[in-house]
This record gives structure tokens, C-alpha cells and sequence, in this order.
């Protein structure tokens, strides 16, 4: 239930803050004074679309607050764990602000989410109706929900078992169909695939290959200049000529024989005794390289082969052999499922038709079982709609017949509500024909059905009852105090047999203030309410007459709440 509402900067309201109850409650006022602008907040606050037109002249922002309390096994807590929303006890608050420059920020129990989320989350916990928003009944694709939902029980087991075979028939459907309709572009595919595959498999490319053909290329290109290189190096350092590393030995024994004079003489000792064997191990290494080197004219023309080669292998598969290798890679495994698939193009075909026929085996026991609970949504519709004076009404759920199995994620139903107003007339969609009062009778049947079932913890009506009066106007009094006994309700009317039957009733104005209009909200006393209910009774001024009147209907509904608690406490 909502417990409490915060508006700030929203329309004509500069601060408002309400404090609710359990049970039915009504806001009353003069037209303009403001009531549908409360329901509008609440509106926004659950998901609804923002407009900067919201927010109050003068200001840079609008800002909402609800702080709602949830039953234990509310659906709410379900979508708060999906989006990872911390909730550590039963409230729920949510806010929004909305600034001009079109900035919305939300949060949920404090969290930053996305208007989507925060819609996600509203709608489990409110559910609003205003005087033309009757959707689920002005939209035919949304009665099978509405059926389903009634009869949930039955129905959900074996539409949960259909939604998996239409998953698997849709796939392997899509599979077959894509290789039918392109068996020509299939077959290139695969020729292209198999030949490059091919070509890759037989360069029997390696990591790494191209940078060491590149080196030894190199090296086979330069041979000459290499090796002289060499072996010039190596008589410089330790040819028979030269004497280098002689020289160098003496000048190390001649300092070494002087160490013991100077500590400087015995870095300059060490320093030398280093270069004497670091050249003695790079004349070993020159001589080594010299006597590997060796002059292969068959090979260098290998290597200039494979090198262009991989260019060429490089211009059609990838920038490096790295890339290749990965190219080759994917489309290996592409061509092995495309074999695959060719070779059981058949047994796709059975599996598709044994697809076909499990989904429709199913999609008929759950129409079947769908037509049961028509016959039995229809009977409790009836019931509803006797107490609220369309004792004459036909309700039926009219199953829309093809020559042609179709079928729909939810099955294979296509249904879509009808009604016969007046005996003797040809029933038609309950959308076409419904006047404005008989959809929202027809409304409030419905939510006295699924009340309970939908887990909603505040429903509003905005004004639903308008258009009737007399015995219609008590009957559906009477079943929105019944919708308040298992859901918190919200209601805006003008009529004193709905206001009568509230638990809470608010009282709201629109004062003008220096230059600026403001809407202020009162909570109504006993005494209050009896005047309230005078004034909507007499529309002018109040009389002793009109307050007996209004003080008579506060106790018949007094005395028809306590039926209606009695009714639904089990014995």
C-alpha cells in the first residue's frame, strides 16, 4: 500500500505531503481543485511518461516520493532482485525528479535506475484507471491475458510448456527454412569455405615464420659482407698478424704486478683482466659465426618463394600469420557445421515436423483448457455484473476461428472479449459496443475477480464512476469498498454514495495566493464528512435536509462495510 506521498513543484502543488491508509480512499473536491493532479504525481512517481509541463512555474524541478509497504510475497520484491535493488524489509520508497532541462533521475530504495526499471517496478505495485483508460479492455490483444490470468492455475503449467516446444520449433524451423531458401547461396558458401580452408591447410603456415624467413634472408642476401665481416673481426682481435689480445694479456700482467701498491692500480687491473676475456669470448663466438656461415643459393630461393607466398596468403585472410590462423580457425568450424548440416538436411526436415506436431498437440490441450476457464471467467462476470445492474448482459470469451493453424508464442488462441447488451441483439467486441459507463462496471467486475490474484497493493480509480447515479452509483460503491478489502484504493468521484463507503476521506482546494495558485489537501473528520457529503449531494448550499441526508448514507455505509468484512472473514 501507498503510506505515504511527497510532491514537490508538481503542476499547481508547491508541497504537499499525504500520509494514507489501508482500505478505500476517496478525494473530493471542486472541479480544477487540483484531485487529478494528485493521481497524475502518483503516475509519474511509478513509471509514467514525464513532461517538463509538470513541473510548477518558477521552479528548476519537480520532485516525488512514495514510500509503499508490500505483502510478503508481493511480485515487486522478484524485479527488485533482478536488477540487484537492495530491499531489507517490506517498504519500498521511490523517487523521481525531473528538471527543464529534461534530466530525469530515479531512484528505488535509493539506487540510481532507468525510467524503464522504475516503470517495471511501478506497475507491480500500482495500477491506475481513469475515466478512458480502460486498456486492458479497449484492446482485444490483451484479453488473452486477462484470461489467462484468471485462470492461471491450469493454465500457466501448460503454457510454459508450450512457450519451450515454440522455442525449439522456431529454431530448428528457421534453421530448415534458411537452407531451403538458400540452397544456392549454401552451396557457394561451401565451395568458398572448402577452398579456403584448403589453401590455408596446405601453406602449413607457423607462428613466428615470417620474421625468422625475414632474418635468414637476410642473412643469405649478405653473405659475402657477413662473412667478411667476420672473419676481418676475428684476425683484428686474435689473428696471428695482429697480436691485439697479446698486447692486451701483457698490459694485464704488468698492472697486476702492481695491485698491491695502489688500490687505483687494482681497478685499473680489473677493468682491463674484464675486456681481455670479454674479447677472448667474442673472438671464440666471431670464429664460431664464421664457420657457420655457409652459402646456400637453393635456399635462398625457397625462402623468397614461402615469403610470397604468405603475402599472399596475408592480401586475402589477415594483416599478420596470426590473423590467418584465427580466420582459419572460424571458418573451419563454420564449414564443419555447414557439412553437418548437409548431411542431415533430411533428418532436420523430421525434426522440424515432429516439432510442428508436439507444438501443436500442446497448443490444442492448452486452448482446451483455455475454453474451460472462458466458461468460468464468463460465470463470475455474470455474477459481477448482476450486483452492479447488468443483470441482462452477456459476457463470453469469443475464440476467433482460421482455416489455417497459426502459431502465437501463447499459443494458438486468439480470443477477444464480447458482450450482448439487450436481449435479443447480436453480441459483439466488448470494445465496440460498451458505452463509457458499462466499461467501467465492466472494469470493476473484472478487478473484483483479480484482485486477489494480481498482488497489486494500490489500485486507483480516477473518476471511473462518472456517468451513472441512482442504485448504479451504490453498486459500484460497493465494489470498490470490496476491491478495498484485499487492495489499498485510491479514488477520485463526485458521487456521495462512493465517498460514503471510504475509509479515508481528503478533501481538496485550490487557493489563490498573491499572484500564484496552490492546491492544499485536508484529511476529514466525522463531522467534516457529513458537510462533504451534503455539499456534493446538493451541489449549492447545505441544509439540514442534506446533512440528514448525508449522515443516513454514512450509516448504511457503515452498516454495508461491516457486510462486506463479514463476507470475506472466513468463519
Amino acid at each position: 500500500m501507498l503510506q505515504e506521498l511527497d510532491i514537490r513543484d508538481f503542476a499547481i502543488i508547491e508541497k504537499l505531503n499525504i500520509a494514507f491508509q489501508s482500505g478505500m480512499t476517496v478525494l473530493t473536491g471542486e472541479t480544477g481543485a487540483g484531485k487529478s493532479i494528485i493521481i497524475d504525481a502518483v503516475g509519474v512517481l511509478a513509471g509514467g511518461r514525464g513532461s517538463q509541463e509538470f513541473i510548477r512555474k518558477g521552479a528548476s524541478k519537480m520532485r516525488l516520493q512514495g514510500l509503499f509497504h508490500l505483502p510478503d510475497n508481493a511480485a515487486t520484491f522478484a524485479v527488485l532482485d533482478h536488477y540487484g535493488i537492495e530491499h531489507a524489509d517490506d517498504d519500498i520508497l521511490l523517487q523521481r525528479d525531473l528538471y527543464r532541462t529534461g534530466r530525469n533521475v530515479c531512484r528505488v530504495n535509493g539506487q540510481l535506475v532507468n525510467t524503464t526499471t522504475l516503470k517495471e517496478i511501478g506497475e507491480t505495485i500500482v495500477d491506475i484507471h481513469g475515466q478512458n483508460e480502460h486498456q486492458e479492455l479497449m484492446h482485444p490483444e490483451k484479453h488473452l491475458a486477462l484470461l489467462d490470468e484468471f485462470y492461471k492455475a491450469k493454465v500457466n503449467p501448460q503454457r510454459a510448456k508450450y512457450a519451450q516446444a515454440y522455442d525449439e520449433y522456431m529454431r530448428l524451423n528457421k534453421a530448415y527454412q534458411e537452407r531451403m531458401a538458400h540452397a544456392k547461396e549454401w552451396a557457394q558458401r561451401l565451395d568458398m569455405l572448402r577452398f579456403q580452408v584448403d589453401e590455408i591447410e596446405a601453406a602449413q603456415l607457423k607462428p613466428n615464420e615470417e620474421s625468422e624467413l625475414d632474418s635468414e634472408r637476410a642473412r643469405l642476401s649478405n653473405f659475402q659482407r657477413i662473412t667478411t665481416a667476420l672473419q676481418n673481426s676475428y684476425e683484428a682481435l686474435a689473428g696471428d698478424a695482429a697480436g691485439t689480445m697479446d698486447h692486451i694479456g701483457g698490459a694485464m700482467n704488468e698492472l697486476q704486478q702492481i695491485t698491491p701498491l695502489d688500490h687505483a692500480y687494482q681497478e685499473l687491473a680489473d677493468n682491463v683482466q674484464t675486456a681481455y676475456y670479454t674479447l677472448q669470448d667474442a673472438a671464440s663466438e666471431l670464429l664460431r659465426q664464421a664457420d657457420l656461415m655457409e652459402w646456400d643459393e637453393g635456399r635462398l630461393d625457397e625462402i623468397e618463394k614461402r615469403l610470397e607466398l604468405i603475402q599472399q596468403l596475408k592480401r586475402k585472410y589477415g594483416d599478420s600469420i596470426a590473423q590467418i590462423l584465427n580466420y582459419y580457425a572460424k571458418i573451419k568450424a563454420e564449414l564443419e557445421q555447414m557439412v553437418a548440416t548437409e548431411d542431415n538436411e533430411d533428418q532436420l526436415a523430421e525434426q522440424v515436423a515432429q516439432a510442428k506436431q508436439t507444438l501443436l498437440d500442446l497448443g490444442q490441450q492448452l486452448s482446451k483448457t483455455r475454453q474451460q476457464g472462458a466458461k468460468k471467467i464468463s460465470q463470475a462476470i455474470h455474477q459481477q455484473l448482476a450486483a452492479l445492474y447488468m443483470e441482462k448482459t452477456v459476457f463470453s470469451v469469443h475464440f476467433k476461428a482460421t482455416s489455417t493453424v497459426h502459431f502465437y508464442p501463447t499459443g494458438l488462441d486468439d480470443v477477444e472479449f464480447y458482450i450482448q447488451t439487450n436481449p435479443g441483439e447480436a453480441a459483439g467486441p466488448l470494445a465496440k459496443i460498451a458505452s463509457g459507463g458499462e466499461l467501467s462496471r465492466m472494469m470493476l467486475a473484472l478487478k473484483t475477480i483479480f484482485t486477489r490474484s494480481q498482488g497489486i497493493t494500490s489500485i486507483i480509480f480516477d473518476e471511473v464512476d462518472t456517468g451513472v447515479s441512482g442504485r448504479v452509483a451504490q453498486a459500484i460503491a460497493d465494489k470498490i469498498s470490496a476491491i478495498a478489502r484485499f487492495s489499498q484504493v485510491l479514488c477520485i468521484t463526485h458521487l456521495p454514495q462512493v465517498a460514503a463507503m471510504s475509509d479515508q476521506h481528503f478533501f481538496i482546494r485550490k487557493q489563490i495566493s498573491g499572484q500564484r495558485t496552490k492546491t492544499t489537501l485536508t484529511r476529514l473528520e466525522p463531522a467534516q464528512r457529513v458537510d462533504e457529503l451534503a455539499r456534493m449531494l446538493s451541489g449549492t448550499a447545505i441544509t439540514k435536509l442534506t446533512r440528514e441526508h448525508a449522515s443516513e448514507l454514512l450509516k448504511l455505509a457503515a452498516a454495508e462495510k461491516k457486510r462486506l468484512r463479514e463476507a470475506v472473514t472466513p468463519a
